[in-house]
Order: C-alpha cells, then sequence, then structure tokens
C-alpha cells in the first residue's frame, strides 16, 4: 500500500511539473511575441518615396477628333510646387496618353526639348505654360477629348513620384512648328498656340 501510495504521489508530481513547465512555455513565448509587435520598422523607405511636390490647375490642350493614333502631339500645363527644402530635378515623365514624354521649352516662337535639369525649386514652383516650359505628349495613343482626363508621372531626383491628373481643354490659336534638338527640321504641331497670349485659351 505504502510503494501504491507513493507511486501515485509521484505520478501527480510529474504531471504538476509537466504543467509548470508547459504553462512556463506558453508565458515565455507569449513575451517574445510581446516584445516583437513593440520592435519599429527596420526600414522607412517608404517615406522616402513620397513627394514633397503637388501640381496645381493642371490641363492639356485638346486634340483633333480624327488624329492617327502615334502621330499627334499635345502640351501639358499648370504648376509644380515643391514643399521641401531641397531643389528636385525631374529625371523621367510617363503617361497612359503618349508614348513619348518630354520637357518642352519655347525658343523663337518654336518649341524644342529641353536640354539640361529642369529644376523644381526648393519652397518654390515651376511654372508649366504656353510659350514656356512644359510638358510636351508625343506620339498620342488616341484623340483628347475636352472633358477627359490625362495622367502623367513625374519621378524626381530624390527619387519620389507624383501623379498628375490633368484635364482635357479645348483652346485656339495658331500653327505652330515643333523643332528637333539641332534645330535642324521642324514639323507641323497642328494649332497649338505657343504664344503664351491668355485671349487664346479657353479654360471652360
Amino acid at each position: 500500500m505504502f510503494n501504491t501510495y507513493r507511486t501515485k504521489r509521484s505520478r501527480r508530481a510529474a504531471v504538476g511539473l509537466a504543467s509548470a513547465a508547459a504553462a512556463l512555455t506558453l508565458a515565455l513565448v507569449g513575451c517574445s511575441q510581446s516584445e516583437d509587435s513593440t520592435t519599429p520598422p527596420a526600414s522607412s523607405s517608404e517615406h522616402d518615396t513620397q513627394t514633397v511636390v503637388t501640381a496645381q490647375d493642371m490641363w492639356v490642350k485638346a486634340t483633333d477628333p480624327d488624329i492617327t493614333p502615334g502621330e499627334a502631339m499635345s502640351g501639358v500645363f499648370g504648376t509644380l510646387e515643391n514643399h521641401g527644402d531641397e531643389n528636385l530635378v525631374i529625371t523621367d515623365l510617363k503617361s497612359d496618353a503618349a508614348d513619348v514624354v518630354e520637357l518642352h521649352e519655347v525658343v523663337d516662337g518654336k518649341m524644342r526639348k529641353i536640354e539640361g535639369d529642369v529644376t523644381v525649386p526648393a519652397d518654390g514652383s515651376l511654372l508649366l505654360e504656353p510659350g514656356a516650359n512644359h510638358i510636351m505628349l508625343m506620339q498620342i495613343t488616341k484623340p483628347l477629348t475636352p472633358g477627359d482626363d490625362v495622367t502623367v508621372t513625374l519621378t524626381f531626383s530624390d527619387g519620389s513620384t507624383l501623379e498628375i491628373v490633368a484635364l482635357v481643354k479645348d483652346t485656339s490659336g495658331a500653327n505652330e512648328s515643333y523643332e528637333d534638338i539641332d534645330g535642324d527640321e521642324a514639323m507641323d504641331h497642328g494649332d497649338m498656340d505657343m504664344s503664351g497670349d491668355a485671349d487664346a485659351m479657353d479654360h471652360g
């Protein structure tokens, strides 16, 4: 009887020790998970892609409704504002409406691609307007109809990007020509008025 009693007690003790060990293990795991949940993110790279540049009053000149896809061109205008303390250079442009997107300027009434950096100054702005600097959409894939939206994505020198949604508007003006980089060739640009005359633009 004595030996039987001690055997039962030993079994109870063993069971108790096993339960205590299991409880301790669960407590340690819980502490570990709790510590992990309070660990800050290892990297803040997501914040690095958030641009400090905003766009105001962006619009695009409408094209003729019967354009041949891949041949028409148009301009994007508005204001880019840099709210940061670092100058930002525009390094890349893309659009859902055109196969080629470039930054252009007007010199002696002719448009040409800008050679060199185009900067949105720190705590300043870059004006894009007819007769001056602007974003050029080339090889447009389909007609741009008044009331439509055109998306243009800009990439800056700090790696950030800005997606612009520009409203297509109807304008009227004299025929202008587009001059290539070397200034040797010119081709018809349609009826884009690049003179900067406000009376020639219907902002609807």
